[in-house]
């Protein structure tokens, strides 16, 4: 792989992260245990949810909430054929666990100014048969979460909150992923904690930290609240195999929660970190090409305190065509950029293949972040001014060679 100067990702294990994977595996017990326990009671203090389930990855942990979603244990549920709201702007496994369950994916456009759902869009794809609404909080920002709950109250609607870019943000003060029924979040090496891989699923109700729970492990009851009641109910059965539940296997390593536990003592330096590195590029770019009319950073929503998984750029719309002599001149000299998620999702081969867009519909400011947008990295460290100087510069000096 290309070696960057300013790469998307610095390395994201520490020493402290290290010494307390080690400690897991000096133990013996690696596989899901008490460590992952304490770090679910951790991270539902954090962000201010009542219960919390650790899985293998931010996908497992979509595919667990969505599965959740229409268990029929759960008194509020969809049903196959009913239709979810998804934004454009949207990643693979945001959008599958809802196909898998058999959700028809109404596709949302986004705003071009926060890259989130528009609320207007998505007020006007609400039908009879619409169930869920599935948010994307995307590279750390958000919709306004106000509106979501206002129409998932009036419409009875399920929110699932996709916060796996942006743990760590708020909507007036409030977590991301505890406006809904359900949040996830995800642990990636690029994301703002990591344990290499690694996710969580949030929730306020019982009975759904209970189906969690279960749908988690197999479909086992043994990690239930009410366990000892289906002990009773059934005491045919082997106690330690007793199947209250449909189930995959998605548990985590105690060494993963070991060191995203570990990380999330930090993430408040992380943040502050992320923030002071964004913002100085953003203040070298612009006292050095303020005159040059080429992109615009996105910034944070209203009332959105963001902790950045990246800095979004979107380049002028007169230079989209442009887009990727840009890109390439900015990797040439030495800056490792990314897509914004999967740009329009629309587009991707997939959507033809399952025949998800039978409406034809046609996502203008998507297509627009598409062909527009982009993204680097942002180390969670404190960057240089050196290195910071270096990434502002070479940014303006690629559309200065490519848009003359």
């Amino acid at each position: 792989m290309k070696k960057f100067k300013y790469p998307l990702i610095y390395p994201r294990i520490y020493k402290s992260d290290k010494h307390k994977g080690i400690q897991v595996i000096k133990s013996g017990q690696i596989t899901m245990s008490k460590i992952t326990k304490n770090f679910e009671k951790n991270f539902s203090k954090y962000v201010g949810s009542k219960y919390s389930v650790m899985v293998n990855s931010g996908s497992s942990a979509n595919l667990l909430a969505v599965t959740a979603s229409c268990n029929p244990l759960r008194k509020k549920i969809f049903k196959r054929d009913q239709e979810a709201l998804i934004p454009g702007i949207c990643w693979s496994t945001s959008l599958w666990p809802l196909v898998l369950n058999g959700l028809k994916p109404v596709f949302v456009d986004v705003e071009t100014a926060t890259l989130n759902m528009n609320i207007e869009d998505l007020k006007k794809k609400i039908t009879k048969k619409t169930k869920v609404i599935f948010c994307v909080h995307v590279l750390g920002n958000s919709t306004n979460m106000d509106e979501i709950k206002k129409i998932a109250k009036k419409k009875n609607l399920i929110v699932i909150e996709d916060t796996c870019e942006s743990l760590g943000s708020s909507f007036k003060k409030k977590k991301l992923g505890t406006f809904g029924d359900f949040g996830t979040y995800s642990f990636y090496y690029s994301h703002q904690i990591s344990s290499g891989e690694g996710g969580m699923v949030v929730c306020n109700s019982k009975e759904d930290h209970e189906i969690l729970l279960a749908l988690r492990a197999h479909g086992w009851s043994r990690d239930g609240y009410k366990h000892e009641v289906y002990k009773k109910k059934y005491p045919k059965l082997d106690e330690r195999f007793i199947f209250t539940n449909m189930g995959f296997n998605l548990r985590p390593l105690d060494i993963q929660a070991a060191i995203a536990n570990n990380q999330l003592k930090q993430i408040h330096t992380f943040k502050r970190n992320r923030t002071y590195n964004r913002n100085k590029i953003i203040s070298y770019y612009n006292k050095n090409f303020k005159n040059k009319n080429f992109l615009n950073f996105v910034n944070n929503s209203n009332h959105v305190d963001c902790n950045w998984f990246g800095l979004p750029i979107l380049i002028n719309k007169k230079y989209k065509y442009k887009k990727r002599k840009i890109i390439k001149e900015i990797e040439r000299l030495g800056i490792e950029t990314r897509p914004i998620i999967s740009g329009n999702f629309l587009n991707q081969p997939a959507i033809k293949l399952f025949k998800l867009n039978k409406n034809n519909y046609k996502l203008k400011k998507s297509q627009e972040v598409d062909d527009c947008g982009f993204f680097i990295g942002i180390n969670t460290k404190k960057s240089s001014e050196k290195i910071l100087k270096f990434v502002a510069t070479n940014i303006g000096k690629a559309f200065l060679k490519v848009c003359k």
